[in-house]
């Protein structure tokens, strides 16, 4: 079998977490140096993929929908969101390491099927956590893929998207009838009592990694 070749280097701002961006023939990988496992795998996306549709679901019958969905990673969260939304749609990616933005323009981008080229995306190269304290009623749909869930693992400053200060900036940046979508690796019933706590109804759905029905179970949270 071949092996992995490393492609790319990136620094995570604030930091000094290192991240690989990895190729196998038609594979890649993205890791954390020092860290044995995978971040990310473009085999494994399933769990990416029903973060975008079941929150698309909740708002197909908006017009000219805005979603904002924070974490660009390999694409696969806002392909599937582009294909679920009509074409007045506007998708907004925030990406916090301006390395990946690149990764996803150049040879990273064929796992996805480019989705950056759709003129319906647009990319915010900076924190998802200030985009949201700046946008007060902006978006029909939040859609949060950072770091490993409500238990970081990167970036030790993730943990405010999933506190209640952190919760509260992504409702009050919704617009009426809007949700907000969280993917974790895992469940964590204290985080869906916290969305709770705030007002939002919230229910938490478990999805497979890998389509179809296989790979690790992971957690989607839809709260509204």
């Amino acid at each position: 079998m071949a092996r992995f070749n490393q492609i790319g280097t990136a620094k995570i701002p604030g930091q000094g977490t290192e991240l690989r961006l990895l190729q196998r023939n038609d594979e890649f990988s993205i890791r954390i140096v020092g860290d044995t496992g995978e971040l990310m795998n473009s085999r494994l996306h399933g769990s990416e993929d029903a973060l975008a549709t079941l929150a698309c679901q909740r708002i197909a019958d908006i017009a000219r929908p805005r979603i904002l969905i924070g974490g660009l990673g390999m694409g696969f969260t806002l392909a599937a969101a582009l294909q679920a939304v009509d074409d007045d749609a506007e998708v907004t990616v925030a990406e916090l390491v301006p390395e990946v933005v690149e990764w996803n323009r150049g040879p990273l981008g064929s796992a996805a099927g480019h989705p950056l080229s759709d003129p319906r995306a647009r990319v915010h190269v900076g924190d998802v956590g200030e985009l949201l304290k700046a946008s007060a009623g902006a978006w029909d749909a939040i859609l949060l893929d950072v770091d490993n869930g409500p238990e970081g693992l990167t970036r030790k400053e993730n943990d405010w998207l999933y506190s209640i200060p952190g919760l509260t900036a992504a409702q009050a940046a919704l617009r009426p009838d809007g949700l907000v979508a969280y993917w974790s690796a895992g469940q964590d019933p204290a985080f869906t009592e916290r969305l709770r706590k705030i007002g939002f109804a919230a229910e938490a759905i478990t999805v497979r990694a890998h389509r179809p029905g296989k790979g690790a179970r992971h957690v989607i949270w839809l709260a509204w």
